[in-house]
């Protein structure tokens, strides 16, 4: 099997398994909203070949070679759609992360300098 027949396989694999239904589902429809999952999807793939090593009894040149792919698929938000309006509403955990970080460093030096008075 040569390296691009390979590679094509596991593209194939790969798109076909990867998609906005695989992370969260079908579109759900309630009460005249309807809500349309968003995710983002990546995909990473990667092969080699070359000339296998000779040994003493081997006549014909052989290549080896390999290769692979991943996938990485991550929420994004949803598309809110009713009869007045379509938005867009963001899944960002980010803000509220740093924020919590933030307010821990800053509590714990708080703490460490009232310990380091006492």
């Amino acid at each position: 099997m040569s390296i691009q027949h390979y590679l094509q396989l596991v593209f194939e694999h790969l798109q076909s398994s990867a998609s906005v239904k695989t992370v969260y589902g079908e579109p759900i429809t309630v009460e005249g909203k309807t809500i349309i999952p968003v995710a983002k999807v990546a995909y990473g793939l990667g092969a080699g070949a070359g000339p296998a090593k000779k040994s003493s009894d081997q006549i014909e040149d052989k290549e080896v070679g390999g290769g692979g792919g991943g996938i990485s698929c991550r929420p994004v938000g949803i598309i809110e759609i009713t009869k007045e309006e379509t938005r867009f509403i963001p899944i960002d955990d980010r803000r509220k992360l740093a924020g919590a970080l933030i307010i821990g460093l800053i509590l714990g030096l708080w703490l460490g300098t009232r310990r380091s008075r006492k």
